[in-house]
């Protein structure tokens, strides 16, 4: 069993593995083409990349820190509704942001042509909403929930009793903010843009959408467009490279936030009230939180319920609910398969490591597998195709009658392995959590009735973790739903899911015929945003 999980934990490396292997057989031709993307594009590409990720970075910390502070310090109206509402944008992918948009936005938009019916104005009323700033703001509204989950967390632990004891010492408001409140949330802080930039970096359905040149659309293009797997390669080494050291960084953030509620919460202090707050600081506080709702969500699905009202009632050929089922129908299926064996993978790991030896060479062969495993969420997709198909391309020139080759490249059976590579992860953290509320007695006390290994796991842990293994699936599940880059690469010939849809159409300018698979997203991406809030409620 172990052998078996060590195997797989291996396989789930390949994609990484594969990207660096490249490298190995670095000769004249690939040193030339790397010399070819320095003095071309590579540049470009960087550039892009950084002032995205910069311009995100401090999007998502202003607004996500803001509106946690609001509402973990202090007492306004509306309060209680935003603790949960800010959550919402995590619905919404930011691809179907950037086709929402700039449906709303563009000259021909309903908002440009009703303004200028209205005050008789010519021409375009503000720049076009597909360039840099504008994919800035779009990851800011999708992305800031990264920052305000773990920003609010980290205050509401104590940051209100600490408050209190400074405004006791005869701090002053803006004081007390600054020299309580943000040195308490600065590592939550760091962790959340840490994971807003992940997320940046990964993205291609807004970089392609928008004509942007980021090393995820570079990736893309040199393989798909220019036919290079060399440059693509080099470039995906490159842009994981630059994940890598964000997750490094992200890592030490976690670290940081863990000492700090360890240390706030050892420190005792009477029962604290948030600050009520009156007149404009109130407006101030009211206007940090329901903006981003707004933006983020609220406005999007009114956006999209419209676009597919107009579709059904006015559109020339009405909703293409046929097409719709079929991709619907790809979707869930993918999603479901990768859910169910992620969190089989997940469950299977995690319990194999807990009720064998800690001394034993297997399982700490299988604790490093299961971390290399937990970095795959960090992967990009582009990055995670490029790493399945690089191998395959090098078996395939040894053996040319490898008949896993043809397995893999172009079947579900090779767009399944991806969506494990990247959100296996998710399921196993979600299963490492539950697995800690379940005391180590309880194993004792099954072996002492002589239960074996196998009667303790289906008799004893999954009846126990059956909540978490249900989360685990849908949170897999909802990502797999949302994915693009990496299904855009593998998937079957004529097996397009939601997403690929939503992004063909939306790239042929379709954008009402896009808003029905976009909404579908969007009402998926619900479940666990919902879950989470009813966790954070209890």
């Amino acid at each position: 069993m172990r052998i078996l999980l060590i195997l797989v934990c291996l396989l789930l490396a390949l994609p990484v593995l594969g990207v660096f292997g490249a490298w190995l057989a670095f000769d004249a031709g690939a040193w030339q083409v790397l010399e070819h993307l320095a003095q071309t594009v590579l540049g470009g590409y960087a550039a892009q990349s950084l002032l995205l990720a910069l311009g995100v970075a401090l999007g998502v910390a202003a607004m996500g820190a803001g509106a946690a502070a609001a509402v973990a310090l202090f007492e306004f109206p509306g309060r209680r509704w935003f603790e949960w509402a800010l959550l919402l944008p995590l619905a919404m992918p930011a691809y179907v942001l950037a086709y929402v948009y700039t449906d709303f936005l563009q000259y021909g938009g309903p908002l440009q042509s009703g303004l200028r019916a209205l005050t008789g104005a010519q021409g375009a009323l503000w720049p076009d909403v597909r360039s840099l700033p504008g994919a800035i703001v779009l990851f800011v509204l999708a992305l800031y929930p990264y920052v305000y989950l773990l920003v609010r967390t980290s205050l509401a632990e104590r940051g209100v009793h600490l408050m209190e004891a400074a405004r006791l010492l005869g701090a002053g408001f803006w004081r007390r903010v600054r020299e309580v409140a943000l040195p308490l949330s600065r590592p939550a802080l760091t962790a959340g843009v840490a994971l807003a930039l992940m997320e940046t970096l990964a993205d291609y359905g807004v970089g392609a959408y928008f004509g942007l040149t980021t090393l995820s659309t570079g990736i893309y293009k040199a393989w798909l467009v220019m036919n290079d797997r060399i440059a693509a390669a080099q470039l995906a080494s490159v842009l994981l490279g630059v994940v890598a050291l964000v997750l490094v960084a992200e890592r030490r953030a976690r670290a940081k936030l863990r000492f700090v509620e360890a240390r706030v919460s050892a420190a005792e202090g009477r029962e604290a009230r948030p600050v009520v707050l009156h007149g404009r600081l109130a407006l101030l506080a009211w206007g940090l939180c329901a903006v981003p709702v707004a933006l983020g969500f609220a406005l999007p699905v009114v956006l999209l319920a419209r676009q597919v009202w107009r579709e059904a009632v006015y559109g020339e050929f009405g909703l293409p609910l046929a097409r719709f089922a079929r991709w619907s129908a790809n979707s869930f299926e993918l999603a479901a398969l990768a859910a169910l064996l992620a969190a089989a993978l997940a469950l299977a790991l995690v319990f194999v490591v807990r009720v064998t030896s800690a001394r034993s060479w297997r399982t700490r062969v299988l604790r490093s597998g299961a971390a290399l495993v937990s970095l795959g969420y960090a992967v990009p997709g582009a990055v995670v195709a490029v790493g399945i198909l690089l191998p395959l391309g090098a078996a395939q020139a040894l053996w040319p009658q490898a008949p896993f080759t043809a397995a893999v490249t172009g079947t579900a059976a090779g767009l399944l392995l991806a969506y494990l590579v990247r959100f296996s992860a998710v399921a196993l953290q979600t299963v490492e959590a539950g697995y800690t509320r379940l005391p180590p007695s309880l194993d004792d006390s099954a072996r002492m009735l002589g239960a074996s290994h196998t009667r303790l796991l289906a008799q004893v842990h999954t009846p126990l973790l059956k909540r978490t293994l249900l989360a685990a699936m849908l949170l897999v599940f909802v990502d797999v739903m949302k994915e693009l880059p990496a299904t855009l690469v593998l998937r079957p010939f004529d097996s397009d899911t939601l997403a690929v849809v939503a992004y063909n159409l939306a790239r042929d300018e379709r954008l009402a015929e896009a808003a029905l698979p976009s909404f579908a997203i969007v009402l998926v991406g619900l479940l666990p945003v919902l879950l989470l809030v009813r966790a954070m409620r209890r």
